[in-house]
């Protein structure tokens, strides 16, 4: 059953990046929280009469989580909802609540199955529990290796099947009479279940850009594939060619030879040019801003960060580079330029200028030994998504001051980092972007990081060129011939003036020289603090390049919400608060509540003895938050040394679970009269001491294995994760099992109180850490821990 639970939750966070957009994900665990939370009020108030009809209600509750796992997305996936009108329409709110409810039910009827077996042989809590645990483990990898093999649509209907295999395995525990009927009441089931999956699909949202490609005539998908980083709609038209360019100038008389269109999750479309083999058809590449490096010298070796359908190796082999090597993180994709399309693509790959490397932008560059004369990023990122806000909470570190410090170590003396970004009204992440480099650059030693940076843009794109030394006027004067040709606008460059700005595609105002002149002075304080967006630079620490909501606009954004206002808003940061309150009001309404209708428990050896419902709340709640922080903060810090979101995600929540488990079944040992304050203790000591130790020196370990493979990765990760998570599974059980002994009518509240405290920290973590960083996340799980501590169960006369 916790296989199935938490490989449930985590497809749910894929399949909702494919229909609605990635940030649900904070969501999904919130809710799933929600529904843990929730059964432990429902099993404490019902707890005498489910004890009494154990079998029955363990068996029903399995059986609903089964068909509720399927039928509840579903139906949430049919409800329409548009972050970008949260703040403007009144039933947006309410749709979001009805997902978030219904979404919770499955969880919530999984966790009555634990809370039941947890209550009912409360004297095995440490064992149930620790298989409670290594279960999840097994199901979050379980389901990472499932995506791999199969459609998210299948693989939800096969999480379904394998909750009917844990109710058949339930019925032959308890040896029930009537278990052949029931055995062939959940083949009925698994037949109807194996119908209902070959007439559903996914529905996405109409805002999506592949709807919306759609629409167009002749539009049809030919193929698609799917793994747990994504699934790949491949999209051609015979009836009106696909034309992408994005930023192609104005004065271009060029455009592209025929393409398809790859779309990633529904949205972040790349395109995959045919091959003809006539580099006068590739014209069109040297009329984007993207072009700008190679006018100023001519590289002989460049990176390209982020390879999609092969623009920017198209681009870099039209300019003649002799050496091309690009990263893409997505093998499907990698696939399909080697392989299903090579022939189309004129065998883009398969030529001795060109090495294509599977991985992670940011573990490629700091693992590779060579040096480049130009490192170009490109266009990674939807326009559509990334404009509307839906990206505020990606964590990327690809835009950090230190992945921009890194990039400029492995320049050649006089290269060039290219990166390319999306001009949005009101300015915003090219000027967070320009704020990131100059911050770099001061790091690696300039005084003057003015001198090494310029930026240009289309009426479309901008790209910042950053130089590992000061530009020359004969750079500049060849910047500004490439400009005038193709009516691109220069915003900035060494010795610039107001003047020369804002001459072709013209703003109001000189907007970007205004605030990069800001930046750049000692005015740049104040001009953060006054501009309507957050642009301060984003860190390892804090990798949200593209949040940007600041709380202090969202009165004007109100105001402005009939005239225009939505350009200031930032749909996916709006959701994670919006998620955050309801957790709130779930929590008041499932466990604040039901405690003021809940007679106080008294221990059946002596009535004149009670336990502290206040420090049952302060412990549980705690160690709920405190959990999750860590487990958080820690998924975020393995990316940089696993190199790869995949990896860092499996590995570390399964090593957190699988371990925290094993100490759980330790804990048992321990779960003694006279033994639990001193169980509490050394479990609380090991926390705060390790965490402390990690936060402290996981970066220069990280610096001091870079080099190694990948298994070798692997095994030192587990060793890091495996001591802090053992002694993070043994608070939980040692208190369950104290009440066990002194309050057992309590276990299932406190199950809820954990469970809804856990509601809140799953988004709290994410706010907290956009706002402070991970850092500060630790240190403030570390703090609960202590608390927790200082209000362990205890008897009082």
């Amino acid at each position: 059953m916790s296989s199935a639970i938490l490989a449930y939750e985590i497809l749910l966070m894929r399949l909702f990046s494919i229909i609605q957009w990635h940030h649900f994900a904070y969501m999904i665990i919130s809710l799933a929280l929600l529904g843990f939370g929730a059964s432990g009020t429902f099993v404490s108030i019902f707890q005498r009469a489910f004890s009494k009809r154990f079998s029955l209600a363990f068996l029903i509750n399995i059986m609903l989580f089964s068909i509720s796992s399927i039928g509840s997305f579903l139906l949430a996936q049919s409800v329409s909802f548009n972050p970008d009108e949260i703040l403007w329409d009144h039933r947006q709110p309410l749709r979001l609540l009805g997902i978030y409810l219904l979404l919770s039910l499955p969880f919530f009827f999984a966790a009555n199955a634990i809370a039941l077996a947890l209550t009912c042989f409360h004297q095995h809590i440490a064992r149930l529990y620790a298989f409670d645990l290594v279960g999840a483990g097994i199901g979050c990898l379980g389901i990472v290796l499932l995506l791999f093999i199969a459609m998210p649509l299948q693989a939800l209907f096969i999480i379904g099947c394998i909750g009917l295999t844990a109710l058949a395995l339930a019925v032959w525990e308890l040896n029930l009479q009537q278990r052949n009927k029931v055995y062939f009441l959940l083949l009925l089931t698994g037949i109807a279940m194996t119908i209902l999956q070959h007439h559903s699909e996914l529905r996405l949202s109409p805002y999506k850009e592949l709807v919306q490609m759609q629409r167009i005539q002749g539009t049809e998908v030919i193929g698609e594939y799917s793994s747990p980083l994504g699934l790949l709609s491949i999209v051609q038209s015979h009836i009106i060619p696909l034309r992408h360019a994005p930023g192609l100038s104005l004065n271009a008389r060029n455009e592209p030879p025929e393409q398809i269109g790859v779309f990633t999750d529904g949205g972040g479309m790349t395109a995959i040019t045919r091959g003809t083999g006539n580099p006068a058809d590739y014209a069109y590449l040297d009329q984007v801003t993207s072009a700008a490096p190679y006018h100023l010298a001519q590289p002989e070796r460049v990176l390209v960060l982020g390879a999609g359908g092969g623009s920017s190796i198209l681009q870099a082999r039209y300019h003649e580079t002799r050496q091309i090597d690009a990263v893409e993180l997505n093998p499907q994709l990698i696939k399909l330029l080697r392989e299903d399309y090579t022939k189309f693509t004129g065998n883009l790959l398969n030529t001795d200028t060109v090495q294509l490397y599977q991985g992670e932008a940011r573990g490629f560059i700091s693992e590779t030994k060579k040096r480049y004369d130009l490192i170009e990023i490109a266009l990674l990122d939807s326009f559509a998504a990334s404009s509307a806000g839906l990206y505020a909470l990606n964590e990327s570190y690809l835009y950090t001051v230190e992945a921009l410090q890194d990039m400029l170590k492995k320049l050649r003396p006089g290269g060039y980092l290219a990166i390319t970004r999306w001009i949005k009204l009101p300015l915003r992440d090219n000027l967070k972007l320009f704020a990131t480099a100059a911050d770099a650059l001061k790091n690696t030693g300039s005084d003057n990081p003015g001198q090494q940076l310029i930026f240009l843009r289309s009426w479309q794109t901008g790209t910042l060129l950053i130089k590992n030394s000061p530009f020359t006027f004969d750079e500049i004067d060849a910047l500004k011939t490439f400009c005038n040709a193709r009516a691109f606008d220069l915003d900035w460059y060494p010795g610039i003036t107001s003047e020369e700005t804002n001459r072709f595609n013209q703003l109001a105002e000189s907007y970007f020289f205004q605030a990069a002149t800001a930046i750049l002075s000692n005015e740049r304080k104040d001009f953060f603090d006054r501009y309507k967006f957050a642009l301060e630079p984003a860190t390892d620490d804090r990798p949200y390049f593209f949040h940007f909501f600041k709380w202090s606009v969202l009165p004007e954004i109100i105001s402005l919400r009939n005239s225009g206002g939505l350009p200031l808003l930032e749909g996916g940061y709006l959701v994670l608060a919006a998620t955050f309150i309801q957790a709130i009001v779930a929590s008041i309404i499932l466990i604040l509540l039901p405690l003021l209708f809940t007679s106080k428990t008294t221990v059946t050896a002596s009535p004149a003895v009670t336990v502290s419902r206040k420090r049952i709340a302060t412990y549980f709640s705690a160690i709920g938050l405190a959990f999750l922080f860590i487990e958080i903060a820690f998924i975020q810090k393995f990316i940089l040394f696993l190199h790869h979101p995949l990896y860092a995600v499996a590995l570390v929540l399964t090593a957190f679970l699988i371990f925290a488990g094993l100490g759980s079944r330790f804990s048992q040992r321990l779960a003694q009269p006279g033994l639990y304050l001193r169980a509490i203790t050394f479990s609380v000591t090991g926390i705060v001491v390790l965490g402390f130790l990690y936060m402290l020196s996981l970066q220069s370990i990280f610096a001091a294995s870079l080099a190694l493979a990948m298994p070798y990765k692997i095994i030192l990760t587990i060793s890091l994760i495996a001591p802090l998570a053992f002694c993070m599974g043994m608070p939980f059980p040692l208190a369950l099992a104290r009440l066990g002994t002194i309050a057992q009518d309590m276990i299932p509240w406190a199950w809820g109180i954990n469970g809804c405290a856990s509601v809140i920290s799953a988004v709290l973590a994410t706010l907290l850490a956009i706002s402070i960083g991970f850092n500060a996340v630790i240190v403030l799980a570390l703090l609960l821990y202590i608390l927790a501590w200082a209000s362990f169960p205890a008897q009082r006369k």
